[in-house]
């Protein structure tokens, strides 16, 4: 058998890495605007304003796109003859913010 080199970064790969950055950004900020909105309204903001029904389907989206985003990781991953750099840390970084997203959620029904 020859010595078959890596033939390139995995496109899979990269598209995770490059959407877990972004969808990581994205809901770190939707997670920061709706702290505030809870925090500096008096009583905790009304479940049933369009404001806050639009922030929550952007999480929800959000982390649709994170999950989609891991799964192009994991497929990259196992892509062969490719260099499995971009798909490894997109599917950590998705990953994580997949789980720090739970993790959240979690706190704030237990909190509630």
């Amino acid at each position: 058998m020859e010595n078959q080199r890596p033939a390139g970064h995995s496109r899979l790969g990269i598209a995770s890495f490059a959407l877990s950055l972004v969808m990581g950004g994205v809901l770190f900020l939707l997670v920061v605007i709706l702290g505030v909105l809870e925090s500096t309204t008096p009583g905790g903001f009304d479940e049933d304003s369009a404001v806050t029904i639009i922030l929550g389907l952007l999480v929800i989206f959000s982390l649709f796109l994170d999950l989609v985003a891991f799964g192009l990781g994991i497929a990259g991953i196992f892509q062969r003859r490719r260099k499995k750099m971009f798909a490894i840390l997109g599917a950590i970084f998705s990953g994580f913010t997949l789980l720090i997203v739970v993790a959240l959620t979690v706190v704030g029904i237990v909190l509630g």
